[in-house]
């Protein structure tokens, strides 16, 4: 049980490691955002960035009691995603810019695929030429 505050920055340290490991993702392409719900409870969002086109999009978001739980959620979820979630592949372009870039979601179904692709964006800034569920391998 972690009883003090620095043992929870501790825990918190070693589980967001564990899953940037798990992830095989540089420290640099991966953000952990918490933000509070309902008054007490901590979100977390993961958010990947691509470093080849330098877009943030939302891999995941877990709620928890507080910051530790909502990553022993995180990291439940990423050891297991790949089995649970159908596989997308989004193709598009940024407002402004000329190349069409390919992304890749797991999700549930298309609009959650959409929404992370989306996320922390006005919808006018991307223009999405196909969304395609990938076949199952």
């Amino acid at each position: 049980m972690i009883e003090t505050l620095s043992e929870m920055h501790v825990e918190a340290a070693r589980i967001q490691q564990e899953i940037k490991d798990y992830l095989g993702l540089r420290t640099s392409d991966l953000v952990f955002e918490y933000s509070t719900v309902d008054g007490h409870k901590v979100k977390l969002d993961l958010i990947t960035i691509n470093p080849r086109h330098n877009q943030a999009f939302l891999f995941h978001n877990e709620t928890g009691a507080d910051k530790v739980d909502a990553l022993k959620k995180m990291l439940a979820y990423v050891q297991q995603y790949k089995e649970k979630e159908n596989s997308y592949t989004i193709q598009w372009v940024a407002k402004g810019d000329t190349e069409l870039h390919t992304s890749y979601f797991k999700a549930s179904n298309i609009l959650d695929a959409l929404q992370k692709l989306y996320y922390g964006r006005d919808m006018n800034t991307l223009t999405v030429f196909s969304v395609v569920l990938n076949p199952i391998s």
